[in-house]
């Protein structure tokens, strides 16, 4: 029985929190090689339809699949960096089903042997860290692609794109530890940042390099027992992950709460309806037929390869941010913002190797580069100023050259132009003033021009010095060294 978006939250509104979801989700990756699983061609993005294909990929009668080693590789690395058990020995499976942009009639995938099991993944949800569950880690191919067009029956028409057909995929199947959409939506994030270090994948969720089904069901808080569970299909954003997630846990607890019961079924989230609809009842694994690929002999990744896999990894998101603490002396949260690509991370070590200290190196990329990035639309590896660039100018800093907000001006220009602070210095004259009979000339002239504010100062209006501060940046352009004004200032005025 299918209740309306109203019923749906009216009923979930008085007994949502009687009730638990219990979540699992599947993560399909694609990964970062040039060629496809099982032949050579090529896995480029936006290519015309149809051009990279050939007997392999296409299932043509006689063509048998070779297995590509660097996506066994990225696999392995994807699965030592999940905390899984790495098989020393897998095998692939034909997975058989059909669907027209599925040429073969089958998906070679991994069934009863994957590449790897039992691994786990830490995420930070209400301030805490919880463990979430890996089931297993496997290779398969992918599909093709449906393209549709038409909304009427008389103009309606497909087209089958083959290029995607054979691309290289991990499937990431996590146990059902999840309990709220907000907590799959962190385990997501957290995995995709994990994929991004490993350079195992591009993670363009709008490119389908990173697609997600979820597995959900709901049952009575303090019950043991699962409930059965409804599948999302291809959720495609993190955003549609969530409001995807608490849809369909709103109308599990309200159809239970009306006294129906929830079918085991595949169903897809209407973006625009915002809600999830029926697609097909839930196939079990019988269905697809499972059984070995007689094509491809046994995946043999011995302790060797596997050891060689783990020496060649990046330091892991998790790693770094504890070392940022730890030897940089940053704060939790400024660790957590400077690692949250690695490619930010690798730009804030360059800088803070140039600059003064690490932590005004931390301070200045966030405030200052972040904003501007954010503003022009750009990431970190699109930066006009380079890291060691940073350096250089909080040096000046440090050395009494330029103040902070004259520093943040030349930092402006110095992104604006990609020129060095040193050159913008050197060519606008910019040279913070710290001759103490220089500013202490400036100071006599503005006092002296300024007799009735004087004479107001001295009888308790003591909120006008930071007008006679005013005066002397501004006679300054700006140049003059703050805390000399300030000291020199109170003295004559005194």
């Amino acid at each position: 029985m299918e209740l309306s978006r109203e019923q749906i939250a009216a009923v979930a509104e008085q007994h949502r929190d009687a009730y638990e979801p219990v979540i699992g989700l599947e993560v399909h990756v694609q990964l970062k090689t040039a060629s496809k699983i099982f032949c050579g061609c090529s896995t480029r993005f936006g290519d015309p339809p149809n051009t990279n294909v050939c007997p392999v990929c296409l299932g043509l009668p006689g063509s048998l699949p070779v297995l590509n080693r660097e996506a066994v590789e990225l696999a392995v690395r994807t699965a030592l960096a999940l905390n899984c058990t790495v098989r020393e020995r897998s095998r692939f499976a034909r997975k058989n089903y059909f669907y027209p942009d599925l040429p073969k009639g089958y998906q070679i995938s991994q069934y009863e042997l994957p590449l790897s099991e039992h691994g786990w993944l830490e995420i930070l949800h209400d301030g805490a860290t919880k463990r979430i569950g890996i089931t297993r880690i496997h290779l398969e191919e992918d599909a093709g692609k449906s393209l549709h067009e038409g909304f009427t029956d008389s103009d309606r028409n497909t087209y089958l794109d083959f290029n995607r057909c054979g691309v290289p995929l991990i499937e990431i199947v996590s146990e059902p530890d999840l309990r709220s959409a907000e907590e799959a939506h962190n385990y997501l994030t957290t995995l995709k940042q994990i994929l991004e270090y490993l350079d195992v994948s591009d993670c363009d969720m709008e490119k389908g390099s990173l697609r997600c089904d979820a597995n959900l069901s709901v049952r009575r808080r303090g019950a043991e027992k699962f409930g059965v569970k409804t599948e999302v299909k291809n959720l495609n954003s993190f955003r549609y992950l969530v409001r995807a997630l608490e849809y369909e846990i709103d109308r599990q607890v309200a159809l239970l709460e009306n006294g129906g019961a929830v079918e085991q079924e595949t169903r897809l989230f209407n973006v625009q309806a915002g809600r999830t609809e029926p697609m097909r009842s839930k196939e079990f694994a019988h269905d697809y037929r499972y059984f070995p690929e007689p094509d491809l002999l046994p995946l043999a990744v011995d302790a060797a390869w596997q050891e060689k896999i783990r020496r060649e990894m990046p330091e892991l998101p998790a790693a770094k941010r504890a070392r940022f603490v730890r030897d940089y002396g940053l704060t939790d949260y400024d660790a957590g913002v400077l690692t949250a690509t690695r490619a930010l991370a690798d730009y804030f070590e360059a800088a803070a190797a140039k600059a003064p200290n690490a932590k005004a190196a931390a301070n200045w990329i966030q405030s200052e580069l972040l904003a501007l990035l954010k503003d022009s639309g750009k990431e970190i590896t699109d930066s006009p100023v380079k890291p060691e660039a940073v350096g250089d100018l909080l040096k000046l800093v440090e050395a009494g050259t330029l103040s902070g907000k004259m520093a943040k001006t030349v930092f402006e220009k110095m992104y604006a132009t990609g020129k060095t602070s040193a050159e913008i210095v050197a060519a606008e004259k910019m040279e913070q003033v710290t001759d103490a009979g220089a500013i202490e000339t400036l100071c006599r002239q503005v006092i002296a021009s300024n007799p009735k504010e004087v004479e107001n100062y001295k009888k308790g209006k003591t909120a006008l010095f930071a007008f006679f501060v005013g005066q002397v940046m501004k006679a300054s352009r700006g140049q003059a060294n703050p805390q000399l004004v300030n000291e020199t200032l109170k003295k004559l005025l005194g």
